[in-house]
């Protein structure tokens, strides 16, 4: 069968823009190996975000006492944090069977494999068709570690680690990144013993120095063991039934649980790419460019197997992009985008733009303004002063080069700069704003008048 456009993956690009064709009067087919949504709905932010949640309530009751408030002891029910976590998944996916099936003629869905076997022809169980169109948005899965004898323990990834029933008693984590730090202090909270192993100096590596120090305070308070600049030798089968890691230089660290947060791979293997004509990168990476076109004719690609960014909200972003493109209409590209990013630890960890690392290695000039969280009074009042907030500026446009925050809210505060940044405002706006008192956001006022040229005199 031949259809205007045909999408690859029903994740956070490839549902609204299969919707948006279909709405624009083009036939078209959405194939999806296995559940609506992508990782983001399945794998990824909701069911993550859901057991955070549980698990800061649980910390939550357990040090009210510093506020003047004692509660019986906490008893963390790990079965019920598992299922309130399947009922959301259940609920948002089951939301978008409901769109898409809502969506008119013109969008067929099809849950099965697909594959290139030619120029835009797709063959999905037997069948071959083929588009005008095609859209790659299959996106990625956790990546193996490569480390000896992995494929001999019962290692979990983020996926498999959320299917537990039964509350690990000593989880290991391998990897200090987003995902790894996330679901440590998650397991702490919730009671299990928890080490981190990273091979850098810091957790969240990618962050200027001191705001992996922020976090790792925060982690080392909460009783989470940090093997920093560590690397792992090989995996095994502890004789007590548990999983160890033997350690590069001598000892070993054994657990009941081992979570493997490395890394991830793009879902290309089994793509047909190679008959597409489809060029990938080295990683098996769809090469795209500013309009996220593949090296074949009439095929794109977006979401997380085009590298990059591996958010849902970029994924979001991009389906708006193409969108445009293949109405003809494209005002910007991928390139140039002011993308924040979150991590939803306890405080949370927060970016957009430039961080000082960054600026210094691009030979970026900046004034740069620090303050610790704590010195904010909405902070003290709530007792919620643990982390940093840093703000580059330039000094000749005044413009907000990046951010760095560290705090209670900070994934919501970063947005206030990253409206600045998308509409080329100046530092200048933060400063003569009115901002309510007493709330968050008037650290981030205070912050930007660290500089010298915005202080009061």
């Amino acid at each position: 069968m031949r259809f205007d456009a045909i999408i690859l993956g029903a994740g956070q690009a490839g549902i609204p823009l299969a919707q948006r064709l279909a709405k624009a009067g083009r036939e078209v087919l959405l194939v999806e190996r296995a559940e609506v949504g992508g990782t983001c709905i399945n794998y990824g932010c909701t069911p993550t975000k859901t057991m955070v949640a549980s698990a800061r309530a649980a910390h939550v009751a357990r040090t009210a006492g510093r506020l003047g408030i004692h509660a019986d002891a906490v008893r963390v029910d790990f079965p019920a944090v598992v299922a309130r976590k399947d009922a959301i998944v259940r609920r948002w996916r089951e939301g978008l069977q409901r769109r898409l099936a809502s969506a008119g003629d013109r969008l067929r869905l099809v849950s099965d494999h697909a594959r290139f076997v030619g120029d835009r022809e797709i063959e999905i169980a037997g069948a071959r068709h083929r588009g005008d169109v095609v859209v790659i948005n299959v996106g990625g899965r956790p990546d193996p570690p490569r480390v000896e004898g992995i494929a001999s323990v019962a290692w979990l990834d983020n996926h498999r680690i959320m299917e537990l029933r039964q509350l690990p008693s000593h989880l290991v984590v391998l990897g200090g990144g987003y995902i790894g730090c996330e679901f440590a202090q998650m397991f702490r909270r919730f009671g299990s013993v928890v080490t981190i192993i990273q091979r850098g100096p810091h957790l969240l590596d990618r962050e200027d120095p001191e705001v992996s120090e922020a976090i790792e305070g925060v982690f080392r308070a909460e009783g989470i063991e940090l093997l920093l600049g560590t690397r792992v030798a090989r995996a095994f089968n502890s004789s007590e039934g548990g999983v160890g890691v033997a350690l590069e230089g001598g000892g070993q660290v054994v657990g009941s649980h081992l979570l493997a947060a490395v890394g991830r791979k793009p879902n290309t293997d089994d793509l047909g790419c190679d008959a597409g004509g489809i060029r990938l990168d080295g990683k098996g990476y769809v090469e795209v460019d500013d309009h996220y076109r593949t090296s074949a004719a009439g095929v794109y690609a977006v979401g997380d197997v085009v590298g990059g960014p591996q958010f849902t909200h970029t994924s979001w972003d991009d389906h708006r992009i193409l969108f445009d493109v293949l109405e003809g209409r494209a005002v910007r590209g991928r390139s140039g985008r002011v993308v924040p990013h979150v991590v939803f630890t306890d405080p949370q960890v927060a970016g957009v733009g430039l961080n000082e690392r960054e600026a210094r290695e691009r030979g970026i000039r900046h004034d740069v303004a620090t303050m610790p969280f704590g010195d904010v009074a909405r902070a003290i009042e709530l007792d919620e002063t643990a982390g940093t907030m840093k703000v580059l500026v330039d000094p000749e446009t005044e413009r907000i080069l990046g951010v760095s925050l560290v705090g209670a809210e900070a994934g919501e505060l970063v947005h206030v700069f990253a409206v600045m940044m998308q509409g080329g405002t100046r530092a200048r706006a933060i400063v003569d704003a009115e901002i309510a008192h007493p709330t968050f956001a008037e650290g981030l006022q205070s912050l930007v008048m660290k500089l010298p040229r915005y202080a009061l005199r």
